[in-house]
């Protein structure tokens, strides 16, 4: 299923072509239809900020349903096909990001916290303490309120809540792992107490760390499909699951008498959401069962 979802990443220029200010962004010329191999890698690589914004034809509030130029139909004049697909690249970017970030800061919190101990080790805990506090959802809302919507301002919210639960598991891993045997060999041959940790404990906590973020990479989409519901998400037009459900959301229950005549509104968007989530929990499960020591 995740392999399904990067083949649509990939082929994104494709399943929905570029359209508009995103095919002057890849210097595509009038007769083209897909970017050319120099383009395409490069928009592969680091995607222009037009080719995330839907194209919009019309502005009319009611949605049309399924027809040849946009085969998933449109709500608000937006092509819903576009921007499932883009949608997919957003969903990637942002787990990956947010994933980079908190890996870093909560494998270095844990390994300080875990190997050190002492003071070190109450201070950082006591502020992760802080951290979950309050509600995950909670403090997300009030960070993204501050910052104002918009992709990167999502990131940094997600980033400063997350790494605090990364942060324990790698404690609590190296915390075990730093009385076992080979550490105190390591140590008795004279490696300093900073590359023990790094070369010797660090490396032994990457299976339950690999295994959560995993898990975090699938909950992702939901928390930011949550934020662009109630409007503190991506602007307005951009290709993201969640901008999409926030369009529908005046449009879940049809007419009286039609109760589902725009049922592809929520549809689409909903399936890719739930998908995607569920790919990377059944992953990450299976990363759970192998890394388990009481299954070895």
């Amino acid at each position: 299923m995740i392999g399904l979802f990067v083949l649509v990443t990939v082929l994104a220029p494709v399943l929905a072509p570029p359209q508009g200010n995103c095919r002057r962004a890849l210097g595509m010329s009038a007769e083209q239809t897909v970017p050319g191999p120099a383009a395409y890698l490069r928009e592969l690589l680091l995607t222009p900020e037009a080719c995330l914004q839907m194209p919009r034809q019309g502005f009319a509030a009611q949605p049309t349903p399924p027809a040849p130029d946009a085969p998933l139909g449109r709500v608000g004049g937006y092509d819903i096909r576009y921007g499932l697909v883009w949608g997919t690249r957003t969903a990637f970017f942002l787990g990956v990001t947010v994933l980079a970030i908190t890996l870093s800061i909560g494998s270095l919190v844990g390994l300080i916290a875990g190997f050190y101990g002492g003071l070190a080790d109450t201070l950082l805990m006591r502020f992760t303490d802080v951290i979950f506090a309050f509600p995950a959802l909670v403090l997300m809302l009030v960070l993204v309120a501050a910052l104002g919507p918009g992709l990167q301002n999502i990131i940094i919210a997600l980033s400063l809540v997350s790494w605090a639960a990364l942060a324990r598991v790698v404690r609590s891993e190296v915390l075990r792992l730093r009385e076992l045997e080979f550490v105190a060999a390591a140590q008795s041959l004279g490696a300093s107490p900073g590359r023990v940790a790094l070369r010797h404990v660090l490396p032994g906590a990457t299976g339950p760390l690999l295994s959560l973020a995993v898990l975090e990479m699938g909950a992702l989409p939901i928390v930011a499909g949550a934020l662009s519901f109630l409007g503190l998400g991506t602007p307005l037009g951009f290709a993201d699951w969640g901008q999409l459900i926030a369009l529908a959301q005046k449009w879940i229950q049809g007419p009286p008498g039609e109760p589902f005549a725009y049922w592809y509104v929520t549809l689409f968007p909903g399936l890719c959401i739930v998908l995607y989530s569920v790919a990377w929990n059944l992953l990450g499960d299976a990363l759970s069962e192998a890394f388990d020591p009481r299954n070895r």
